[in-house]
């Protein structure tokens, strides 16, 4: 069944190849989808590798978006944009051209066997919470558990804003 859904923050990241340019991509094949539409893009952050540290700094953004997908056909969507940016899964936590990630959908809880929302580990990870918390505005029921993740001072890896690069929708 297809519905309006509420704002969906997707966290996208890259540290192999040209990472600015896989971000771009990974924004104009999302925006391609007439399912969708784009709301706001987060400015783009350096960030340290999290879990395997032995690997190249990442670039990360945050997306949220509207859809009338319901969460197994966005999910999908994003795995096409991950497979059309040659995404490889050879190693937990490694480097990657492009990883696409639903965080937040509304206040909604999903678990499913292939998606858990809120992400299970997006309360530790300072590279999803702060361009969430960038672009929530005024969006009470993500910006509410993000500020509380926050608070909680779970991740203490080093996150930067890159200066003088945005992504377009």
């Amino acid at each position: 069944m297809k519905i309006v859904s509420e704002r969906v923050y997707l966290s996208i990241g890259s540290n192999i190849g040209d990472r600015f340019a896989n971000l771009t991509q990974a924004v104009k094949l999302l925006q391609a989808d007439s399912s969708v539409q784009i709301e706001a893009i987060s400015s783009v952050y350096e960030t340290q590798p999290w879990g395997n540290l032995n690997q190249a700094n990442f670039y990360n953004i945050a997306v949220s978006v509207t859809t009338t997908l319901a969460p197994q056909e966005l999910l999908a969507v994003l795995h096409e944009i991950e497979q059309a940016g040659h995404r490889q899964r050879l190693q937990h936590w490694g480097p990657r051209t492009i990883d696409l990630d639903i965080v937040y959908w509304g206040d909604r809880k999903i678990n499913t066997p292939d998606l858990i929302v809120p992400h299970p580990r997006a309360h530790e990870r300072n590279f999803v919470l702060l361009p969430v918390q960038e672009i929530a505005g005024t969006d009470s029921k993500v910006k509410k558990q993000v500020d509380a993740a926050l608070a909680e001072k779970a991740d203490t890896s080093w996150i930067n804003k890159v200066e003088g690069v945005s992504i377009k929708p």
